[in-house]
């Protein structure tokens, strides 16, 4: 049974993360004790069609339906334009309709959540962005951030990476810990997962919920675009611009 959600966020028991921003598509139930439905797909397209049918496929699983739910959670990028595009309109429209509050987490983060690091490590997510560039952001043994989102090239990216031992997770993370070890850096590949997880994605926002409270997540996150796109309508026209 789900609760509804008091003002410190305490009590949110029912919270649906899903993530739709690289190249995957990962929905998942977190409640009073932990994960309790979920599912993970590797995806480059397809995303618009079958984000519904796994959503309800993790409804079902967990034995909710919408009017369940206390809270959603969706990531905001870096990633796809159309990927990003999917998930936060799905995301606006089931906050709307039920007046839920949306969390939203940076792929970046999500990256980083499950990453283990040894004493002394930071954690370094990337993302392989192609074109020579990769989507970075760095973390402290604990998780805090210690830098923001970037995109950089992989020569840029190493003027960005502070400190004498890293772990690195990512699609880019293969890229950044050879470059690093070329220039005398001990750096080492995490186990964890290279696309984000919405298991990951459901726990930074069940942290948030619990310390901000649920009124700090009523009006919708924006996306984090950090390359501007590529596609242009007849006249130049962005057709990603709000």
């Amino acid at each position: 049974m789900s609760a509804r959600s008091s003002d410190n966020g305490a009590s949110v028991l029912t919270l649906l993360a899903f993530d739709t921003a690289q190249g995957a598509l990962s929905a998942a139930i977190l409640g009073r004790e932990g994960v309790v439905a979920y599912r993970f797909e590797p995806r480059t397209r397809g995303h618009a069609e079958n984000l519904m049918p796994m959503l309800e496929a993790v409804m079902a699983e967990a034995g909710l339906g919408f009017a369940d739910l206390d809270a959603l959670a969706v990531t905001i990028g870096p990633g796809t334009f159309t990927g990003l595009r999917v998930g936060l309109a799905a995301a606006r429209g089931l906050a709307l309709a039920r007046s839920l509050p949306l969390v939203g987490v940076t792929t970046l983060e999500a990256l980083a959540e499950p990453v283990r690091a040894e004493p002394g490590e930071a954690i370094v997510a990337a993302f392989d962005a192609k074109r020579g560039e990769i989507y970075l952001q760095t973390f402290d043994a604990n998780h805090v951030a210690l830098s923001e989102p970037m995109l950089v090239s992989l020569e840029e990216a190493l003027t960005h990476v502070h400190g004498d031992a890293f772990v690195c997770a990512g699609t880019g993370a293969g890229l950044l810990a050879a470059a690093l070890a070329a220039k005398g850096i001990v750096a080492r590949l995490s186990d964890a997962p290279a696309q984000p997880d919405a298991r990951s994605v459901g726990r930074l926002a069940a942290a948030r919920l619990a310390a901000e409270g649920v009124d700090a997540f009523r009006i919708a996150p924006a996306p984090l675009y950090l390359r501007a796109p590529d596609a242009k309508l007849p006249g130049g026209i962005d057709p990603f611009a709000a």
